[in-house]
């Protein structure tokens, strides 16, 4: 049952999600959604029963000490709210924080009861977060890709449109499940390396969050994140350096990327780091009434998702191209 009242109206609301599981390399997806609850103090105003959703032999609950009260905390999905225009920089928009773990079964009913959530609180456009093991090196910037399966939004926003055909996850269901319900949904996946897939990984975080603020046209605060990032490649510099396979391997990697991003070198990319690096320097200027036309080069007026039918992204290749 879908309980709002304590809920305040929202502006322009944004619905991000992710899951802890398959869709979740490194931590990556849910880090990111995590980061945005803590730095913006996101208020929980609902959770999704967990006995609907979730086989307490595979995600077990925990106990813990209030006082000395023995209390339980079963694995679930939560959502939050955050506002975030109340600094007076930019135009003001708020977020959904969809959080939790892949659901154990129903995978239709929780996708129904989070597309509820959304249409009560006029959610205008769904992102959903993921990120997966690919064949990138960490030395190089974390390829993130935008999928979606509508192909208006997808030819609109300069997005890819989804062609994977395999197993999926929750992800992939929940982008399905939107598409039907005539919501705009893009994914955004990042790549972590596989050989150092264990989380976190706050570098694949970081591309996330700067993604989602080219996405949503928001400025988002990083926090430590960026010096987390730094370190966290530093230090897998460190071991591949101690094994000359994996830094034969890693070097390979390299010139694979380097080959393949030669091209891309220019344009849109070079475009997108110089409007990221002016909205930091000057967070009034980027008050989200532009958005870049990236037929023309040129910038245009800022249309809602609803307007246009659309939403931006990319993609990655993966287990879930999908999205």
């Amino acid at each position: 049952m879908i309980e709002l009242e304590g809920v305040p109206e929202l502006i322009d609301p944004v619905m991000i999600c992710a899951f802890e599981g398959w869709n979740d390399a490194g931590d990556a997806a849910s880090s990111a959604v995590a980061h945005l609850d803590r730095e913006w103090k996101g208020e929980v105003f609902g959770a999704l029963d967990a006995e609907d959703y979730y086989d307490f032999q595979v995600n077990r609950p925990t106990v813990w000490l209030d006082g000395g009260v023995r209390k339980v905390t079963w694995p679930t999905t939560r959502l939050s709210v955050v506002r975030t225009g109340g600094d007076g920089k930019g135009a003001p928009r708020d977020l959904v924080l969809v959080r939790g773990i892949e659901p154990s079964m129903r995978w239709r009913s929780f996708c129904n009861e989070i597309l509820g959530f959304a249409h009560e609180l006029g959610v205008e456009l769904v992102v959903v977060l993921g990120s997966l093991l690919g064949d990138t090196p960490h030395t190089r910037p974390v390829p993130v890709s935008g999928v979606t399966s509508d192909p208006d939004l997808a030819r609109t926003m300069d997005l890819e449109e989804s062609r994977y055909e395999g197993p999926t996850g929750i992800v992939g269901i929940l982008q399905e499940a939107c598409a039907h319900a005539g919501v705009p949904a893009v994914s955004l996946w990042a790549a972590v390396p596989h050989y150092v897939s264990q989380p976190p990984n706050p570098k694949a975080t970081l591309a996330l969050l700067n993604r989602l603020e080219d996405l949503i046209d928001l400025r988002i605060p990083l926090g430590e994140l960026p010096e987390d990032a730094r370190a966290w490649q530093l230090g897998v510099d460190q071991l591949a350096a101690e094994d000359s396979e994996v830094a034969e391997y890693v070097q390979s990697l390299e010139e694979a990327r380097d080959t393949a991003d030669l091209p891309e070198a220019s344009g849109e990319a070079i475009a997108r780091e110089f409007e990221r690096y002016l909205r930091r320097r000057d967070p009034q200027s980027g008050d989200g009434s532009y958005l870049r036309d990236t037929t023309s080069g040129r910038t245009r007026p800022q249309r809602s998702p609803k307007d246009e039918g659309t939403a931006p992204e990319e993609e990655a290749e993966s287990p879930e191209d999908e999205a």
